[in-house]
């Protein structure tokens, strides 16, 4: 569940961020450069908008489900939207889909053991994958955009929220709010990411010489 709440003025949203996500996208497209159609991908937390944002035409056999907590409205007849969590895919056969993509999900799990459950559901749905995630040890924290916020204490987090908009979120003035919406974000190391994925190639996004995120892909 994401209690972060958008800004109301979109155009505040970076576009720095928007042209790392396609610098990214041109990997994901050679993975599948190397698989034969038809090719069924399964999206943990994804949106149409995504999709659309980074250009991908698909081949006509080629077909997106998105996974979410909630239905997402789709336009186009090779995206398919279902509820379902990404740490419990028991309505998927074992390698069911030809690839599982996630941009930027396994962080918002909140606690270790959630994070291994949705890796190991990826695992064993998808016969490849590409998984994306925050680099914890990255100074600007990447949701809140505010240097070194995620090595503050909780204390400091939920004061500086309820008070400030902080980077792409408006200020959360409820206290219980506010601790859901710290408490939900757990960044992961590189050997972390490992371990979540033993098979995987870590790929390192770089920014200034410094690693900004990971993406474990297979």
């Amino acid at each position: 569940m994401k209690i972060l709440r958008p800004l109301a003025d979109p155009q505040r949203k970076d576009s720095f961020s928007v042209k790392w996500r396609k610098k990214r996208f041109a990997l994901f497209r050679q993975l599948l450069t190397e698989l034969k159609p038809p090719v069924r991908i399964l999206d943990v937390g994804g949106t149409e908008y995504f999709w659309r944002n980074v250009h991908f035409v698909p081949e006509s056999e080629t077909s997106i489900v998105l996974l979410n907590l909630y239905k997402i409205e789709v336009n186009v007849p090779w995206i398919t939207s279902v509820v379902g969590n990404g740490m419990d895919l028991s309505r998927y056969a074992d390698r069911e889909f030809d690839v599982v993509f996630s941009n930027s999900v396994i962080e918002h799990l909140g606690t270790w053991e959630n994070q291994q459950k949705m890796a190991s559901e990826i695992r064993r749905v998808g016969k490849h994958y590409f998984v994306q995630t925050p680099n914890v040890y990255f100074p600007i924290e990447p949701h809140f955009l505010f240097p070194f916020f995620h090595f503050l204490p909780e204390s400091y987090k939920i004061w500086i929220i309820r008070n400030f908009d902080t980077g792409w979120f408006d200020r959360i003035p409820d206290r219980k709010t506010a601790e859901a919406a710290v408490r939900e974000i757990r960044l992961l190391s590189k050997k972390e990411l490992k371990y979540l994925f033993p098979e995987s190639t870590i790929y390192c996004e770089k920014v200034l010489g410094m690693t900004k995120s990971f993406v474990a892909w297979k």
